[in-house]
Formats: structure tokens, sequence, C-alpha cells
């Protein structure tokens, strides 16, 4: 972080008229010339891109996939699901079309993040993890190119170097940290400014170069399917279907959550600083109403994301508040 730079309010936490909690954090919004035209805390702060990193993840599988998936199996690439049964029907989908088995994923086994799918799991497997989706797209783009499925996760792999790449070309940024994600693929560190320069060219596609189509075609799925990109009471969802087709949200682990808006090219980068993901859903609705990305309209159609509540049992008593203030420049 650069000396002087301070985390900002992002939201406070008020239950029964007390303040009891403020989460602290860093924002960033970016052109797609990775000019940064307005922020708050440090626009600089050093992040991994975790699951917001998967739109680009599932266009360059979808670059050496030569068939014509519709737009769920494409939305689950993209997506860290709820395990849902539409989510797992997807993701079943693309193995079929990689003749793979569900063994053959490799990621961590795990339980639903929907209660009540989770309620009716026996037990933890592959597929119910929020990345087998993602896994499943980079099963399939190796079928297609003739690469090993064994070692699909590993960064010597020849789909994980064009990720790799992407990744620099997408940000800027050449020599990013690589770390290894929750799931087992690489992840990659950089300042967050570099992960809102990345969403701001998801919106303008033709910054890819020669990736541009699965580029579009990544973040066209997520669009047309924003119920398989998260689920019920997701915030990526219900941001993307109220925003009708003009914002594409994605959340990932430790409170970072990143957006692309379609109309004015701008990306948008928030990390809470303590990790806390109940301060990322305020804090985006309204960095996105201040630059005009979502109506007073939209915002109350997501009030529980704008403003979640704070319980007392089964009664609201309190909420979390956004203290969103952005500096522009």
């Amino acid at each position: 972080m650069v000396a002087g730079v301070q985390p900002a309010p992002l939201a406070r936490v008020v239950r029964s008229g007390l303040e009891e909690s403020v989460h602290l954090g860093h924002i960033a919004v970016c052109d797609a010339d990775g000019r940064v035209v307005a922020q708050a805390g440090d626009a600089s702060h050093p992040v991994f891109s975790r699951s917001c990193i998967k739109p680009l993840q599932a266009a360059v599988s979808l670059s050496a996939i030569d068939v014509d998936q519709p737009d769920r199996e494409v939305a689950v690439m993209c997506a860290s699901h709820n395990g849902e049964p539409t989510h797992l029907r997807a993701v079943r989908a693309i193995l079929r079309r990689a003749r793979a088995h569900v063994d053959s994923l490799q990621t961590p086994l795990g339980y639903p993040l929907d209660p009540d799918a989770m309620a009716r799991a026996r037990q933890r497997t592959r597929l119910f993890h929020n990345c087998s989706g993602k896994h499943a797209g980079m099963l399939l783009a190796c079928s297609r190119s003739g690469w090993a499925h064994r070692t699909y996760r590993a960064r010597s792999h020849p789909l994980q170097r064009r990720i790799a790449s992407a990744v620099r070309s997408g940000t800027d940024v050449r020599d990013p940290e690589i770390g290894i994600d929750g799931c087992g693929v690489p992840v990659f560190g950089m300042p967050l400014h570099s992960m809102a320069t990345l969403f701001a060219r998801l919106a303008r596609p033709d910054r890819f170069g020669s990736l541009a189509p699965s580029v579009s075609r990544a973040t066209g799925a997520m669009l047309a399917a924003p119920y398989i990109v998260g689920g019920r009471d997701r915030l990526d969802t219900e941001i993307m279907r109220v925003a009708q087709g003009q914002v594409i949200v994605k959340e990932g682990a430790e409170a970072l959550v990143c957006a692309s808006i379609m109309t004015s090219g701008l990306g948008v980068a928030i990390k809470v600083a303590d990790g806390g993901a109940r301060a990322d859903e305020p804090a985006l609705v309204s960095v996105l109403q201040q630059l005009d990305a979502l109506t007073s309209a939209q915002v109350r159609a997501v009030a529980n994301f704008a403003v979640p509540p704070i319980l007392g049992g089964v009664r609201r008593v309190g909420s979390v508040e956004p203290l969103v203030r952005l500096q522009r420049r």
C-alpha cells in the first residue's frame, strides 16, 4: 500500500440505533485505457483477482472450444454458482460435451451455497463446488484442443499459460503475482485499479484483440442468464437482472467485487479490507448509483443488497449502511 493512503469507510453496521462496526476498504473506477477516474482509499491496493477473473478465464476456454454452447453453459463457466439444480444441469451438460465424468473435475469437495440445495445434499461432491462450471469449461477446452485433462490446473498447462497471457494483456500488468486460488487453479495478484481496468475492457471487448469474440460471448451469456452466474439471493445475479443488460457484476472471495458499466465503459473494483462480504454489497450498489449506472428505482428493487438488514430474531432491527464517497479525478 502507498504510504499515507488509508482505507476509506465503505459501510457501517447499525443495530437498534447503535453503530456496532465499520468496514473499511478500497475502490478503483477506471476507463478502458487504465485511467483512474474515481476512487476511495487506495486505488493501487494489491489484491488477488479471485473469482472476479472468471469471465476472462471462461473467454480463454471458449476460444479453444469450437461448438456453439447455449447461454446457460457459457454463463456457468463464468459463475460462482449456488449449486442449485439449474446450475448443476448446466455443469453436467458441459461435462457431457467434454466426454468427462464428474470425477474429472478437480474442484474441492463441497456443498451447495444455496440453503435449500444444501439441505437436500447427502454428501459433498466436486459438482456442488461453486467453481465447477469454470472447471468443466476448462475440461471441455482441453478435450477440444487435445490437452491433458489430469494437469489442467497446473500453471505450466497450455490452457493456464493462455489465461496468464490474457490477464497480462487485459490488465497491463506485465508480471502479476501468481498464487493458487481456493479451487486450485492459478490466481493473479495486481493493483486494484488493474482489476477495474480489466472490467472496463470487458465492456469494450475490442481491447482484447483476437480474444474479443470470446470475451463478448462470455459477457453476453452473463447478461442473458444472470441467474446462472450466482443464483437465489446473490448480488451479481440481482444487479444484472435489475440493470437490464447495462451492468456486469462478478463477486470474488475475500470481499472483492467488480463491475463493468456497459454504457460508459467504466470498470469498478471494490475490496473490503477485512474480507467482510456483508460490506461489499451496499458499497457496490452505492458506487453504481453514484456513477449513474443504477437509478433510484433500481436501487429500491435491490434494497436487500443496497441496505442489508440486521436481524434481531426474525425482526429487522438495523441495517448495513453504505458510507462510500467517491473522489473524482
